[in-house]
């Protein structure tokens, strides 16, 4: 008789980059050339002196356990950092280090979700959100990201959404995949309705270093939204630091105690010569981050104004992340079909918007963090294969 397997596993969901970059390689190792753009992740490396600072722990036998919530000289740099970069002002006894965001966040859910609790997420959104909310019980309740409200959420919606069970709200600026850094006056509405109706709110903050033509404004900065908000971030965005798995949160008083437990109860503690380097990143002594974001701009501007080339594609140039998010109604195409045969026949590997929920069924999003050359090359080959779907 064949055991059964957690009832939680089976409504965990899986994340459609992965799956595609999965694919993707399956052809690389047939011998295929793919352009890959579905990944969010910098084609950087970390600085020199990041790299050197791990070396340097290593080499001085820093690799011993720490404390759980993070060495003490990072949990100072974070809260310096913050400071400096956002205008938040946080503590270091306010702040756990984790091994990457996902964990952080999914600890963070674990403390504060009850089964039958119902949690607001963006739709689209980052497909890990509905998924932590399904497997601890949770009522996923999407809030719209639509084109003609320029990505940012309807507070009037959010607002008619709130029943008795609901008890947090999860937002995420600059947004993935659509890019979007929320206005002031969404963030003050939805402060608002967050304190009226006594809801605790996960900030998803980790593209906000990633921002263009404006400066970054956390909700948690705004009055009475301290005490009831946490901010998620790490440093595989802003940092390049991928697979190095570093991520913190930023929690109010009242959370620490159960983070705590939580944390001694999954992984201890992050990797100690890690946090070394996180607190190298920290200072970005060579100007690491100035210099990606040129890059960045750079791309932003080549590859969005070439994709609203391609006939029936349409895309809006985002306000943050790297993300184009581009619009293919006008195909006559699903984004599911159009981004198979993008990947199969013209070897260039995107999301359907689908993977991000419902409001992306007409969107396939690309990443921009690879070459500028990679770019031109996987907008050629868009247009080659347009015949096929037009």
């Amino acid at each position: 008789m064949e055991r059964s397997l957690s009832s939680r596993v089976g409504v965990l969901t899986g994340e459609g980059a992965l799956s595609v970059f999965a694919r993707a390689r399956e052809l690389e190792a047939a011998g295929r050339d793919i352009v890959h753009l579905e990944l969010g992740e910098p084609d950087f490396h970390p600085s020199r002196a990041v790299l050197e600072a791990a070396k340097a722990a290593i080499d001085a036998g820093r690799d011993r356990y720490t404390s759980p919530s993070g060495l003490p000289q990072l949990k100072t740099a974070i809260a310096e950092y913050l400071q400096r970069t956002r205008v938040v002002s946080t503590t270091s006894e306010s702040i756990f280090v984790g091994p990457g965001c996902k964990m952080i966040l999914s600890l963070v859910a674990m403390a504060l979700i009850e089964p039958g609790d119902a949690v607001l997420y963006p739709d689209p959104g980052f497909p890990i959100y509905r998924s932590i909310i399904r497997m601890l019980g949770g009522i996923p309740t999407p809030y719209d990201l639509k084109q003609s409200n320029g990505f940012q959420p309807d507070t009037v919606e959010i607002a008619a959404k709130i029943t008795p069970q609901t008890k947090l709200l999860i937002l995420n600026s600059p947004a993935n995949p659509t890019g979007t850094v929320l206005s002031q006056q969404v963030q003050q509405s939805l402060a608002s309705i967050a304190g009226r109706h006594n809801l605790w709110v996960i900030s998803d903050e980790i593209y906000a270093q990633i921002i263009y033509d404006q400066n970054y404004t956390s909700i948690f900065t705004l009055p009475g939204m301290q005490e009831r908000t946490v901010i998620v971030d790490g440093f595989s965005k802003s940092f390049a630091m991928s697979g190095w798995r570093l991520g913190y949160a930023v929690v109010p008083e009242t959370l620490l105690e159960a983070l705590s437990l939580l944390i001694v109860n999954t992984y201890t503690c992050a990797s100690e010569f890690i946090q070394y380097a996180g607190v190298e990143a920290m200072t970005d002594s060579d100007k690491m981050v100035s210099k990606m974001m040129g890059e960045f701009y750079e791309r932003r501007e080549l590859f969005v104004a070439a994709l609203n080339d391609i006939p029936g594609f349409r895309c809006s140039l985002p306000d943050g992340a790297f993300y184009a998010w581009v619009n293919i109604e006008e195909t006559g195409m699903t984004a599911t079909d159009l981004s198979h045969i993008l990947l199969e026949e013209a070897g260039v590997a995107g999301i359907s918007g689908q993977a991000f929920g419902d409001n992306g069924r007409n969107f396939l999003r690309f990443s921009f963090a690879s070459s500028t050359e990679r770019l031109r090359e996987a907008v050629v080959r868009i247009r080659k294969s347009s015949p096929m779907w037009r």
